[in-house]
């Protein structure tokens, strides 16, 4: 703690704190999302508890305070797994005890592994920008999408003091973010792209391995082993769009591709917009294919990932980046509408719920222990009014000296009044 100058200092400080703490968690956690069924939410991985289980952000809080924890982010479809059978940590929120989860599902993140390099996760260490891929959820570092050269070194990356970490999109907590610490952005930017699907989901989804490199489907490829790597279809279809053609490729010099910053812990949830207008999600059979034409080289990547011992799978990994709008550009034709309709979220946004706001949360210490004090019966009021008063008497007396002689009130000096308080309070 370090030395403050007087009393009022120490009160502005602890001001301030309850200031960051309302706006860090600004909501109410006091009910566990059990009863809510599978939602998409935000998800926390206990690695204390035994088995690899999600809790919701509330219990996250109320039931693991002091368990070590990971957060994963969003997570669709999934249900708490605090209040089952699976989670020996009894639920303090959820009234009894429920059969485990049989829907959820439990990629590698539950077993604190992310990326196809399968790397583990340390906040504390981890250099790199992560970006989410809106199909699977797992977590994918720059560097293995060759968005950029992996970092030589573990370190975490100098953060400047005017660094803008905060970026959000339709899809969720899933962008990358342009590096702002000195260091040259991505090939692919936040800025270039809304959502992102990685070459295992895109090999499932038949309409995304139509439209792969595409215009406004943007894949990173190179011409040959040694070769830089390029972004290809990275203009958006549509009216308004400019000409160019298909398949045109964006040379970015290998040495622009440094290390991203560590990507932030304090982006929100996904927040609904309310005027948003909501796509149709039926199909259009008489309607005639609208598809673009498959390109050759997205084409030829996805042949070779096939085949893992074919050489044309060095010349991309067959991951896309979805330009903003891409839900609008669909074909909805009978060929390619069952592919989309499989998968809602990819005709429409979807929610991700957050715990109802914390009407206390902009409260101060003094406010909320006079909320408390009124709840108490009148002679407990009373009494816990004397006790305030003689604790405020013997602190002035006990700080006037330091205030006399214009010393520095210090944690040692701290710490020897309550000292003081609890012997005295033990000897009466």
């Amino acid at each position: 703690m370090t030395s403050l100058g007087s009393l009022t200092e120490f009160v502005a400080s602890q001001d301030e704190l309850v200031r960051e703490a309302a706006l860090t968690l600004p909501h109410e956690f006091s009910r566990c999302t059990y009863s809510l069924g599978p939602i998409r939410q935000a998800v926390y991985l206990c690695l204390t508890c035994e088995l690899p289980r999600g809790l919701c952000s509330s219990c996250s809080i109320a039931c693991h305070t002091d368990h070590e924890q990971i957060e994963l982010f969003p997570k669709r479809n999934f249900r708490c797994d605090c209040p089952t059978t699976a989670v020996p940590h009894g639920c303090t929120l959820h009234r009894g005890l429920e059969e485990e989860n049989r829907e959820n599902s439990y990629n590698q993140n539950f077993r604190s592994i992310f990326c196809r390099c399968s790397r583990p996760y340390d906040p504390t260490s981890e250099r790199e920008t992560m970006i989410q891929c809106l199909t699977c959820e797992d977590w994918f570092h720059e560097s293995c999408l060759h968005l950029r050269v992996r970092p030589s070194s573990r370190e975490a990356s100098p953060v400047l003091e005017n660094e803008v970490t905060d970026h959000h999109n339709d899809a969720g907590d899933n962008q990358s973010e342009a590096s702002s610490s000195g260091l040259p952005p991505p090939l692919i930017s936040a800025e270039d792209y809304d959502a992102f699907v990685c070459s295992s989901c895109v090999h499932s989804i038949d309409i995304l391995r139509r439209y792969a490199g595409t215009q406004g489907v943007i894949m990173v490829v190179r011409d040959a082993e040694d070769s830089p790597w390029k972004k290809l279809g990275g203009i958006p279809l549509g009216a308004d769009a400019p000409t160019t053609t298909e398949d045109e490729l964006l040379d970015v010099d290998d040495s622009l591709a440094a290390p991203g910053q560590k990507r932030s812990r304090t982006q929100s949830l996904h927040l609904e917009e309310p005027d948003r207008k909501k796509q149709h999600i039926s199909p259009e059979p008489s309607s005639p294919c609208l598809a673009p034409a498959p390109n050759p080289i997205a084409q030829t990547i996805s042949q070779g990932l096939q085949r893992p011992s074919d050489t044309k799978a060095s010349l991309g990994a067959g991951d896309v980046f979805l330009t903003e709008g891409w839900r609008e550009r669909w074909c909805r034709c009978s060929r390619c509408f069952p592919s989309l309709a499989d998968r809602p979220y990819l005709l429409e946004e979807e929610e991700t719920y957050e715990p109802p706001e914390d009407p206390d949360s902009a409260l101060s210490l003094e406010e909320l222990g006079m909320r408390a004090l009124q709840r108490l019966p009148r002679d407990r009021a009373i009494d816990g009014i004397r006790a305030f008063n003689d604790m405020r008497d013997d602190l002035l007396a006990y700080l006037r000296p330091f205030a006399q002689e214009g010393r520095i009130v210090g944690e040692a000096d701290v710490k020897e009044f309550f000292e003081a308080l609890r012997e005295n309070k033990h000897s009466s």
